[in-house]
């Protein structure tokens, strides 16, 4: 993915760099205040304007898509029209194997008893498919539609080759990664995780990132959001803690991403990339060059090639549909599954037993209440802090809440998009990425705990 020195561009060059890049970063990386205490980015105040605005119809539009997205694969595969036969995008879309597709009709099936009320009470209740149809599919439809719509601006345009060029030498050492893949990280960390998700995994597709990479990526840097640890510190009732919540976070999360690559199952990982090549992506700075200078030419020579108008959109929208088709029904057939494992049986209070012990020995006050929300968060990214309402111990509910914040696997939300996207992350690293993460992160948090309270 390197150029040479031969490579020239003209005098807009730099303006063509410039301009897109700096709308990018404008929209998915700079906060501002939303006026209820809160600090949002512009990507994040669109989609909640938009879903304001659908609230009514978001469900239903929903179940259309997940609709659709069964309904295209029987013709894909049945009918074979030409126009999707023929058409790489479609084919990815939808000539996908078995297991893919049944995990599609196992999700409409869930969302159509959800929509109608049907079926045994347990599938649609408000903590189970409610909790997907109505609450969080809605937010990823607006957010997938203007961060797909949007992404090709931080994409297409230089700015992963210049801040890769510049911070290489900060990530390839601590955490085994490429340079631009600290864009991945500040587009979750000021937005949301399943954005950092789909940058990822367009990088993936488009040869930038190695499988190993990918999968670490996703897994490590797709980090939740200011806004959402808000939301748990209200739930647990420890808002007015939050520059000590989310210091603790950052340094557990940080040890977390300096030791997760260097071992299995991430370690284990392909280094060949998506089309099965290998060495593709060249970080070397030429001699006579600094990695500034280096960085400028090569987002130049990024975006000279992509500075037709029309290509950007057509690039945008097929982000989006590939994301509503391919991410949504996964997350809904998981994620309901998922909560409704939590919700309604004792599974997690079973899985969670091994952590009783562990909770003592660590001095955690109310150690047994607390070892079910250290598993339970696999299901669902709030489910922790709802848990952890009922618990005295302000410490305790200090440790809760940040290791549920930095164990990052959600069925509902991270977990799901992933399994959804080309990243090569199968079901069972994922199962194993949130107990290492789990067991990494909680004596660091207890430590710090006790030095707190």
């Amino acid at each position: 993915m390197n150029s040479n020195n031969s490579d020239q561009t003209s005098q807009s060059a730099i303006w063509k760099f410039l301009l897109p890049s700096l709308l990018g970063i404008g929209l998915f990386m700079i906060p501002f205040p939303a006026g209820d205490g809160s600090y949002k980015i512009t990507v994040s105040v669109l989609a909640d304007w938009l879903g304001g605005l659908l609230e009514a119809a978001l469900p239903a539009i929903m179940m259309l898509i997940i609709f659709l997205s069964v309904l295209g694969v029987i013709i894909q595969k049945w009918a074979k029209p030409k126009a999707l036969v023929n058409n790489p995008f479609f084919v990815n879309l939808f000539d996908i194997n078995p297991f893919w597709f049944t995990i599609r009709i196992i999700a409409l099936v869930l969302v159509f008893m959800t929509f109608f009320k049907v079926g045994p009470e347990w599938v649609h209740d408000d903590y189970t498919g409610g909790l997907l149809l109505y609450d969080l599919l809605p937010i990823l439809f607006t957010i997938f539609l203007f961060a797909g719509l949007f992404l090709p601006l931080l994409l297409n345009f230089g700015l992963l080759e210049f801040i890769g060029s510049l911070l290489t030498k900060v990530m390839r050492p601590l955490f085994k990664l490429p340079g631009r893949s600290s864009v991945d990280a500040l587009t979750s960390w000021l937005g949301d995780g399943t954005l950092g998700v789909v940058l990822t995994n367009k990088q993936y597709e488009e040869g930038f990132y190695s499988k190993r990479e990918a999968a670490v990526i996703g897994t490590t840097f797709s980090i939740v959001s200011i806004t959402f640890s808000l939301v748990v510190l209200e739930y647990v009732e420890l808002d007015h803690m939050f520059l000590q919540f989310y210091g603790t976070v950052f340094l557990a999360g940080l040890v977390a991403a300096i030791i997760m690559p260097r071992i299995p199952p991430l370690s284990r990982k392909s280094n060949t990339y998506a089309n099965d090549q290998e060495g593709q992506l060249d970080e070397s700075i030429p001699a006579g060059h600094t990695p500034v200078s280096w960085g400028l030419k090569m987002a130049k020579v990024r975006a000279e090639k992509n500075s037709n108008v029309v290509g950007f959109f057509q690039s945008g929208f097929k982000n989006v549909l590939d994301m509503w088709m391919g991410v949504v029904p996964v997350v809904m057939a998981i994620g309901t599954i998922g909560v409704i494992i939590a919700e309604f049986t004792p599974v997690f209070t079973w899985l969670g037993t091994p952590f009783v012990p562990i909770l003592q020995l660590l001095q955690v006050p109310e150690a047994a209440a607390a070892a079910e929300t250290l598993v339970v968060g696999f299901a669902d990214m709030l489910l922790p802090a709802i848990f952890a309402s009922g618990i005295e111990s302000e410490m305790t509910r200090f440790i809760i809440a940040c290791v549920s914040v930095t164990q990052l696997i959600y069925l509902s939300e991270v977990g799901g998009v992933l399994l959804g996207s080309k990243i090569p992350i199968k079901f069972r690293d994922l199962v194993f990425i949130f107990l290492l993460r789990t067991l990494i992160t909680l004596p660091i948090i207890a430590l710090v705990a006790h030095m707190i309270f």
